[in-house]
Order: C-alpha cells, then structure tokens, then sequence
C-alpha cells in the first residue's frame, strides 16, 4: 500500500486550510470542521495537528496582525506547503484508484 503520510483528520484539517486561504487560522480552522463534518471537535486537537502538520512540512505559518476583535491579539495563519499539496493529490489519487477498483462503486465522474 501507498504510504500517504497522513491521517483522515489530518487531511481534512489540511484540506480546510487550502479551502480557508488568509482565514486559516486555528479557531476558524475549528469551525468549519465543525460546520463541514457535523462532528464536535476540541480546539486543542486543531492546534496539535496543526503543529504536527507544520513539522511535517505539509503547512507554514506565520502570525497575522493585531485585530481589536481579538482585544489586540494576533493570529497564526496556516498555509499549505507544495509539499502538502503533492501529498493531498497523492492521498486523493490513491483513494480514488481505490473506488474505482470497488465494484459497483465505482467513480465515473
């Protein structure tokens, strides 16, 4: 099996960035999981994957400017990598080549 170096929330969270663009930061990040997959998740889990995303070299961050919604606080600001984007087409590739040897399941798209 094709090793895809990522986990399912991983790679939703890493899509949600792509989708989110200048908007992807942690909190927001949580959000549209929420949003998207009707699933609760802890904002804690967001920022550890996030972290474990970033030392991966999937996603770059950097810290946006102050904003007085935030009482002046900044933002981190995630981003994909080309890494992560050759790694995101790999998965999806993958799982589609799958589906499409799944009988009677098959992508025709």
């Amino acid at each position: 099996m094709k090793e895809t170096k990522l986990g399912e929330f991983e790679e939703v969270l890493l899509l949600l960035v792509g989708i989110l663009k200048e908007d992807a930061y942690a909190f927001r990040i949580a959000e549209e999981f929420e949003s998207q997959t009707g699933r609760a998740v802890s904002i804690g889990s967001v920022h550890s994957t996030l972290s474990r995303l970033s030392d991966k070299g999937f996603l770059k961050s950097e810290m946006g400017e102050p904003t007085a919604t935030r009482g002046g606080r900044r933002k981190r600001i995630f981003e994909i990598t080309a890494y992560g984007e050759r790694t995101l087409r790999a998965s999806r590739d993958f799982k589609m080549n799958l589906w499409d040897q799944f009988p009677g399941l098959a992508f025709t798209g």
